[in-house]
């Protein structure tokens, strides 16, 4: 790649030294921030939009209130919620009315316990199972020996199809469950109102796919 080429995940400065953190910060040669002035000025414009101020506002304000010990200063700060609670909380800021509840049927349990979570915090909650609409995999050109199910019928996941319906339901904020890699791009690809992800699929590791990468030189080493 070219020296100015955007590369922040192998960024070589400490973390409290860096350009993007603090003023004085230090930055090596593809330092978008450096580097990408007119984008930063052009993405800034976006952020004047009203809706997408206010949205930007009270993300950067839920993720201030995710932590405690502020007061002793940044050495001293602790989180102390789970995911599923900043996105009640979020939406509640966001003053969002209908969720979506987008989710695989590999976890039909955890979105059942989600759904009454949302409910009991006063959100009006569509759920949309994976094999929404009993399509055959064979109608996207899926072969038999390609399906989980050899020799039987087999539903496709429709990601298309379970925006389809939150969109035509008018959601305010959705919020996916385990869609697979792909369906869950789809998703996003076609919807109408934000989203976010509570779980992300991982058939292995529980729907943990970080335990890979905090593995990497022993059990997941054959990854690299």
């Amino acid at each position: 790649m070219k020296d100015d080429t955007p590369n922040c995940a192998q960024c070589p400065v400490n973390t409290a030294e860096r350009l993007c953190r603090t003023e004085e910060g230090k930055a090596p040669p593809s330092c978008p921030t450096i580097n990408k002035r007119e984008l930063i000025e052009k993405c800034l414009e976006e952020y004047e939009k009203p809706d997408v101020l206010e949205f930007a506002k009270q993300s950067s304000i839920q993720e201030g209130a995710g932590y405690e010990g502020k007061e002793r200063g940044y050495a001293y700060v602790r989180p102390v919620k789970p995911r599923i609670l900043e996105v009640m909380e979020f939406a509640q800021r966001m003053k969002y009315k209908r969720l979506g509840l987008a989710f695989c049927i590999g976890l039909r349990k955890e979105a059942r316990i989600v759904g009454k979570l949302f409910s009991a915090k006063g959100f009006d909650v569509i759920s949309v199972v994976c094999k929404v609409g009993r399509i055959p995999k064979e109608k996207i050109g899926v072969r038999d020996d390609q399906k989980i199910s050899v020799g039987h019928f087999e539903s496709m996941c429709n990601p298309i199809l379970q925006i389809s319906i939150l969109n035509d339901e008018k959601t305010d904020f959705n919020v996916l469950m385990g869609l697979c890699v792909g369906h869950d791009s789809l998703f996003f690809k076609y919807a109408a109102a934000p989203c976010t992800v509570l779980a992300v699929k991982d058939r292995l590791l529980g729907h943990n796919p970080l335990a890979a990468v905090y593995n990497i030189d022993s059990y997941y080493r054959y990854l690299k």
